[in-house]
């Protein structure tokens, strides 16, 4: 499949048929679905944003009424169970352990306790060794032993329990609560209560849920401890303990019937108890799938009146560009014309560069050929021979001075002396590289001197220097190499730049003719031989001065010193 670039960039090709109608018909057809892929892209984000941002909204409301009912039930369930356990604390501090012993006096303060607190189902008194000591309630218990159960030792550590809910001997599911009393003269004993949980079915019931919501309690093990309305009974396993959080927390989670549902719990203080309320997602969003039909149809609105709006731009556009046609083609002649006169300088530049090499040879050779004769007295015919020699060298000459008023042609450029920092032109030049650099994975090592003092020069001339060197250490290394770059101050007219790559260096023969014309190393097709030959008359005329370091297999360094103040009088560069 097309990706929406290529789509783009498809549509954007204007076929090249003159001023046929098929033209104008598959330009139309082009400019009008781009148009409508431009205008309708941020439309359908907008719209995308504003679903989402309304969804996200409307979410939170529709959950922060799940986190306040989740707070005021675990606030409802951690007051009964505190009044219970603030109860049983009284008990121990009120009486002594001789009263407590006497079971017709448990027995009293029971039955006003049953009188006085609902679901209370029996009292009972416990020694330091975890022998009951005595019983009031319905069922007889005497001489138990809890010393080795584990709640009795949890009890001992932080003076209160309270219990997981368990079935009692009438299998009523109930939960028991303690705590430890340790009075000044040392003797401690515990006041251990079975509380029956209806309170805590009450206390669901009170919040009066939707038919589809559901609020239970369960244990840390995820063990029912109420009625749950879809998940089971008490003590049943429905697999579920969300992550421990003593704040109301609301989670989307797909339930053990398949429900996508909301989930809001918190846990309770003191105890194993973690108190959960579940409502389905398609209950809670029902207002969100309300809205988002009308949220679609001022969509749809928006998409037809764009499309009316875009094929009318469309037809005034081709009218306009239609009656542009024959200006265009005219322009484009007049810039074929001046590319062909913009490739004629470049050929002439090309062939002067090839002429001055034989005409440098003929010219010494000429001048060899006049040696000889003036060195022969008895030469024949010597004055005649001599004037031909020295015709054919002012025809090199000239043949020079046109040659070089050609390459003076080709290269002018006007400076442009401004003041710079050389960091920061360093700095930009390596933007252009960026992305080879990356994908080749060089590493470029800046040394740059923050304390470098700005200078007078041209930016755009100091540019291609650097970009010349940068590309050839570049080309110099293999994938994963490493290019440093330094900047200094030399003296007080002079700052210095080096670049130094870990490339395979040159050979002493190749240094001698690094800075020719023409001259390369890189593969055929693959460089002019130009590059370092421009820099150095680009650094020459700049007052400055360059030089090269290498050695094969160890890599190379090129050094430049350019000057803190440039002429404003140096005319063009040739």
């Amino acid at each position: 499949m097309r990706s929406l670039k290529d789509i783009i960039s498809r549509l954007m090709e204007i076929p090249d048929e003159g001023t046929t109608p098929e033209r104008y018909r598959i330009v139309r057809r082009n400019i009008a679905i781009l148009m409508l892929i431009i205008t309708l892209f941020p439309l359908a984000l907008i719209t995308a944003i504003n679903y989402l941002d309304y969804q996200t909204a409307l979410r939170n409301e529709t959950l922060a009424p799940m986190r306040a009912l989740v707070n005021k039930a675990k606030y409802s369930f951690e007051l009964f169970l505190t009044e219970r356990l603030s109860t049983l604390n009284f008990i121990s501090s009120a009486y002594t352990y001789d009263e407590l012993t006497d079971e017709k006096n448990l027995n009293r303060i029971f039955r006003i306790l049953r009188r006085e607190f609902e679901g209370f189902v029996d009292l009972d008194l416990i020694d330091s060794y975890g022998n009951q000591v005595s019983y009031a309630g319905p069922y007889y218990f005497q001489g138990n032993n809890y010393a080795g159960q584990g709640w009795f030792e949890q009890l001992k550590v932080n003076g209160i329990y309270i219990s997981d809910v368990f079935r009692g001997y009438q299998r009523f599911p109930n939960v028991a609560i303690a705590v430890q009393h340790v009075p000044e003269d040392g003797r401690e004993w515990i006041v251990r209560a079975t509380i029956n949980i209806d309170k805590f079915d009450n206390l669901i019931t009170s919040m009066n849920l939707d038919p589809e919501s559901d609020a239970f309690l369960i244990n840390r093990q995820g063990m029912l401890q109420t009625k749950s309305k879809f998940y089971g009974d008490v003590l049943d396993q429905p697999a579920l303990v969300p992550p421990k959080s003593f704040e109301p927390v609301v989670v989307e989670q797909r339930d053990s019937l398949g429900r996508d549902v909301f989930l809001a719990y918190s846990y309770l203080n003191s105890t194993d108890f973690i108190f959960v309320l579940v409502k389905p997602r398609p209950w809670v969003m029902k207002s969100w799938y309300a809205s988002r039909a009308d949220l679609l149809i001022i969509f749809l609105m928006g998409l037809v009146a764009i499309f009316v709006v875009v094929l009318r731009l469309t037809d005034i556009t081709m009218k306009r560009v239609k009656e542009s046609d024959d200006k265009r083609l005219l322009a484009m002649r007049e810039m074929e014309h001046s590319h062909k006169l913009s490739s004629i300088g470049r050929l002439a530049a090309g062939v002067a560069h090839e002429v001055n090499n034989p005409l440098a040879i003929v010219n010494e050779k000429a001048g060899l050929i006049k040696d000889l004769i003036e060195y022969k007295a008895d030469f024949p015919d010597k004055e005649k021979f001599l004037n031909l020699v020295e015709a054919i060298i002012q025809t090199v000459d000239r043949c020079r001075v046109i040659t070089h008023r050609l390459l003076g042609f080709a290269r002018r450029t006007d400076v442009e002396i401004q003041v710079l920092d050389v960091n920061e032109v360093i700095k930009e030049t390596l933007g252009f590289l960026e992305k080879e650099a990356l994908y080749r994975n060089i590493a470029i090592k800046l040394n740059l001197d923050n304390n470098l003092p700005r200078t007078s020069s041209d930016k755009g001339q100091l540019q291609q220097v650097f970009l010349n060197l940068f590309n050839n250490a570049f080309a110099a290394i293999e994938n994963g190499g490493t290019v440093y770059i330094t900047t200094f101050e030399r003296d007080e007219k002079m700052l210095g730049v080096t670049v130094e790559d870990t490339g395979q260096g040159m050979s002493e023969e190749t240094l001698k003719h690094i800075f020719e014309p023409f001259f390369t190393t890189k593969k055929a097709g693959y460089g002019t031989g130009l590059g370092l030959s421009i820099t150095n008359g680009i650094i020459k005329r700049l007052g400055g001065e360059i030089s090269v370091q290498s050695k094969l297999g160890e890599g190379t360094k090129f050094k430049i010193y350019i000057p803190k103040e440039t002429q404003q009088h140096m005319g063009h560069f040739k």
